[in-house]
């Protein structure tokens, strides 16, 4: 078996020396798998598979860079696609200001499904908000690393990771309903 590459921003180390991997990093490969997908050729925790070749990648960024902008705004049980993803993309901005400023809020949840519609240059600049705030959440987290595992360190990383694992789930639900 090939090792992954450990570049990617939510992609960990495995663990040296012997010494079990830091409960962080654990968490941060799940959210690397939800966002990112699976290594091509390796095992996943819970993705499909990618393939040794790359097709096949069921993450969230592939699964969004595969939709034009009229998919992405079609409206299926209410909402969108992109209205999906811009609310992802907000949860991930308020873990790291919630964490970091003690911003607590309030936050337009509904309304960050809004707008629904997207032309091409928003779908892009969309795409673009998530995976920097895929990245800003994953940098922010490994500054915390070195720090005692409080209950909202571990809390707002798991919730992380179960939200955009359950908006992923739902773009993946909403994208058979386009076909």
């Amino acid at each position: 078996m090939t090792q992954p590459e450990y570049s990617q921003p939510g992609h960990s180390q495995p663990a040296q020396d012997g010494q079990p991997q830091h409960w962080l990093e654990g968490i941060l490969d799940i959210l690397h798998e939800a966002v990112e997908g699976g290594a091509p050729g390796e095992g996943t925790a819970f993705l499909d598979g990618t393939a040794a070749d790359g097709s096949g990648n069921n993450g969230l960024i592939a699964t969004l860079d595969a939709l034009s902008a009229a998919q992405a705004s079609t409206e299926i049980h209410g909402t969108s696609i992109a209205g999906h993803a811009r609310h992802s993309a907000l949860h991930m901005e308020v873990v790291v200001r919630w964490e970091r400023g003690g911003d607590r809020g309030p936050f337009d949840w509904k309304g960050s499904f809004h707008p629904a519609d997207v032309d091409d240059e928003a779908w892009d600049d969309l795409r673009v908000r998530l995976r920097a705030a895929y990245d800003a959440l994953c940098a922010f987290a490994r500054t915390q690393k070195e720090g005692e595992a409080t209950g909202d360190a571990t809390g707002s990383m798991t919730g992380a990771v179960a939200h955009v694992a359950y908006h992923l789930g739902a773009i993946r639900q909403m994208v058979k309903g386009l076909a």
